[in-house]
């Protein structure tokens, strides 16, 4: 096992250099190079997300909603899913409900999680370290995201409700090749834009317009 050396530099106000202080060094070059080669270097994540969204038209709250009862049978053949829905639960969004779809012939799967304990800004927060491009869904703020690094997944989530949103999981499932990251991007904004129109009606009573 490689031995792993810290190194900290300690920049103080008014003074120049790097100081000797509290344990901090600097390692000669010679030290550094018999500590092996240098890792490679992390990910880069977005700078600090500045997206704002516009004013939701409606609340369409999540509470009490059976999430594989969102979608219809016949937006789901319109989609492309020929799967039977398998609920589940979302752990990163303190057990959120879900339901998971796939697309035998394409290769793909989506999944809906009904995220009744955190709104949509969970997702420009300065520790998500994801690119969230905002959108509208059926008249919905919404949130294209990207993580960097991950090519083969993206995130649709849409503000719905005070507190609550809709996120849409949209990934490829074994495609070779995988579709392009673009193109799982359009699927989940194809999937929001179905279930918000659900939503819609169940609220309102009405489909959007």
């Amino acid at each position: 096992m490689r031995a792993r050396t810290r190194v900290t530099r300690c920049c103080l106000p008014g003074l120049l250099g790097v100081l000797l202080l509290g344990g901090c060094a600097v390692l000669s070059p010679q030290r550094s190079a018999e500590e092996g080669p240098v890792p490679p270097e992390p990910v880069p994540m977005p700078a600090e997300s500045s997206v704002s969204l516009p004013t939701r038209p409606v609340e369409l709250s999540l509470r009490g909603l059976e999430p594989c009862g969102v979608l219809s049978k016949r937006q789901r053949a319109a989609l492309g899913f020929d799967r039977d829905p398998l609920p589940g639960v979302e752990r990163g969004f303190a057990d959120a409900e879900t339901c998971s779809y796939r697309n035998s012939r394409a290769k793909v799967g989506a999944r809906l999680a009904l995220v009744t304990g955190e709104g949509v800004h969970v997702w420009t927060s300065d520790t998500a370290q994801v690119r969230a491009s905002p959108v509208t869904v059926e008249g919905m703020p919404a949130l294209v995201i990207r993580t960097p690094g991950l090519d083969l997944a993206c995130n649709v989530a849409v503000d719905v409700a005070e507190g609550q949103h809709l996120d849409v999981l949209y990934r490829d499932d074994g495609a070779t090749p995988p579709p392009p990251l673009d193109r799982l991007c359009a699927g989940a904004r194809r999937v929001a834009e179905a279930a918000v129109r659900s939503l819609y009606t169940v609220s309102t009573g009405t489909p959007p317009d």
